[in-house]
């Protein structure tokens, strides 16, 4: 059976430098596992990228396991562990991971909690994108996307240069069918119900950081910087 993995004399000189200068530089990175708690328009895909750069993590992309799991048609629970599984033994999760949008429930959480305890590990922190309803009306409403390449813009805070097309194509923008006062509505109501019990949970266990999502992008990132070097 023919591997589809590339050859390392295959790989580009530049590329495979790069990389190793990476990893140098991660050898010497604490051990870290995280949870990012919040709900939509909280900032958890801005910070995301940020956490994983600095801190040499990997991005556990949950929402595409479980979708993967109902695809194959096999049991969720199961399907998802396995995929977990799988994920956090691979080169890039050495030094850790950021669990994005999951667990959403106190069941979910405790199963993780018994997962990592059999690998010997635990959640090392969670942090809660804490931010009011009404602002997350604001953000998620004004949000227009570029299709092809995810470039992202805001009515008020990050505006095109022309009103409705991509700064760098002149393609047009779109809004997606999820970003509606509406549907962020319905939104807000299931992460209230499902969510709020799970960061109690993480509270009791004492490691929960709550953040001011509210702020600018970069003062968040400060923010999360002092929380993972305390």
């Amino acid at each position: 059976m023919a591997s589809s993995a590339v050859a390392l004399e295959d790989v580009p000189s530049v590329d495979m430098m790069t990389e190793l200068l990476r990893r140098f530089k991660c050898s010497s990175k604490p051990d870290k596992r995280l949870v990012l708690i919040g709900p939509p328009g909280s900032g958890k895909g801005t910070q995301s990228p940020v956490i994983k750069d600095e801190y040499c993590l990997c991005h556990l992309a949950t929402g595409d396991m479980l979708r993967s799991a109902v695809a194959a048609k096999t049991p969720l629970g199961i399907k998802a562990k396995e995929a977990m599984d799988k994920a956090m033994k691979k080169p890039s999760c050495e030094k850790g991971f950021i669990l994005d949008g999951f667990p959403r429930t106190v069941v979910q959480a405790e199963k993780l909690d018994e997962m990592l305890e059999k690998q010997g590990t635990e959640i090392d922190k969670v942090l809660n994108f804490a931010i009011d309803d009404s602002i997350l009306e604001e953000r998620i409403t004004g949000r227009w996307i570029h299709p092809a390449s995810g470039r992202s813009y805001h009515t008020k805070f990050a505006p095109p240069k022309v009103y409705g097309f991509d700064d760098v194509t002149g393609e047009p923008l779109i809004q997606r069918k999820d970003d509606t006062a509406q549907v962020l509505k319905s939104r807000l109501e299931a992460f209230h119900k499902q969510t709020e019990p799970v960061i109690d949970y993480y509270a009791k266990k004492g490691v929960l950081a709550q953040l001011h999502a509210e702020n600018p992008p970069k003062e968040v990132t400060v923010e999360v910087q002092k929380v993972l070097s305390s």
